[in-house]
């Protein structure tokens, strides 16, 4: 009833998995989810296997974010798996747990490569905070040691702060950044574009301002940059992303709801599990809008922000 090891997909000539200090990705995973196990943990230490626990068990996983529809399902298929196979021990039942939790998730791994067009667009999007413009510069990272050239578009116009540390990002990864003090972000990410195929580069990465989705005029405006975009290259932007930041717990499954109907998502990127202990949210996501979870982030490091892996995730949410 163990977890099968997850299958590596590391590009060829992809740079060893591990951080400048030593640790291997799934070390960092585990310690970066540490406080939303906390959640769990304790519900599978000693004891009976009775109604009692089972109810228990749903108020964790409610506890940790994963929702009420993913929180009854994930408790109702392990019950039924206790009752078939008569297990009495909750260890086997944390086992049992994490094939359920891995089954899913699955739906939300869904391996990303860069398709063939030239420049490949991504345009980033999400709310005020969510860390979308240092995810930007962790992705160019990512990219950037698997042999991709990358391009950064400023297309937060307004905010000099976004800008600045955009620019920071691009110093870091030795990238370009094309960026315009209040200009118009459709204009900055064309003119991006446009420089790209110039430049034969790869990958453009569109920053965009953070927004709420309740900001319906914002949201337009958003709808406005994607068109431009297709104005800029044909078949562009070729993937629609918004950050989440997992601190946000439910509110993560607003948000994706959200630019998902006005945009047409075809991936996340969910940060800051290390800070937070509601690290289920992943759970309600896959249960109630399945959008590929692209990459997810541990930490504060530059190597911290890594694809997403269901049975990797599952083994160490519960490890």
């Amino acid at each position: 009833m163990s977890l099968p090891e997850p299958e590596l997909r590391e590009s060829p000539g992809a740079p060893a998995d591990r951080s400048a200090t030593g640790r291997s990705w799934g070390q960092r995973l585990a310690e970066g989810l540490a406080k939303t196990r906390a959640r769990l943990g304790a519900i599978f230490s000693g004891g009976r296997v009775d109604d009692e626990w089972f109810e228990e068990l749903e108020s964790a996983l409610l506890t940790a974010d994963a929702g009420v529809d993913a929180a009854a399902h994930l408790v109702e298929s392990l019950r039924s798996r206790a009752r078939r196979e008569r297990v009495e021990s909750r260890e086997q039942l944390r086992d049992a747990l994490a094939l359920d939790l891995a089954n899913l998730l699955a739906p939300l791994e869904k391996p990303f490569a860069i398709g063939d067009a030239r420049p490949y667009v991504i345009m980033v999007t999400g709310v005020n905070g969510a860390g979308k413009t240092t995810s930007i510069g962790k992705l160019a990272h990512y990219f950037h040691d698997r042999q991709l050239s990358v391009l950064l578009a400023a297309g937060d116009t307004f905010r000099a702060a976004a800008r600045e540390q955009l620019a920071a990002w691009g110093a870091r990864n030795d990238v370009t950044v094309i960026s315009q003090e209040g200009a118009d972000p459709g204009a900055v990410i064309y003119d991006a574009i446009q420089s790209a195929r110039a430049r034969r580069i790869d990958v453009v990465l569109a920053d965009t301002a953070g927004r709420l989705p309740t900001q319906l005029h914002l949201m337009e405006e958003l709808k406005k940059i994607k068109r431009v975009i297709a104005k800029a290259q044909e078949g562009a932007p070729h993937e629609v992303w918004t950050v989440l930041d997992a601190n946000t717990g439910q509110n993560a499954l607003a948000q994706v709801k959200a630019f998902d109907e006005a945009l047409g998502l075809t991936g996340l990127v969910l940060t800051k599990l290390d800070g937070t202990a509601r690290g289920g949210v992943i759970a309600a996501i896959a249960r109630a809008r399945p959008v590929p979870l692209r990459f997810i982030g541990v930490g504060e490091g530059i190597e911290d922000l890594r694809p997403f892996v269901a049975a990797e995730f599952a083994r160490a949410l519960l490890a």
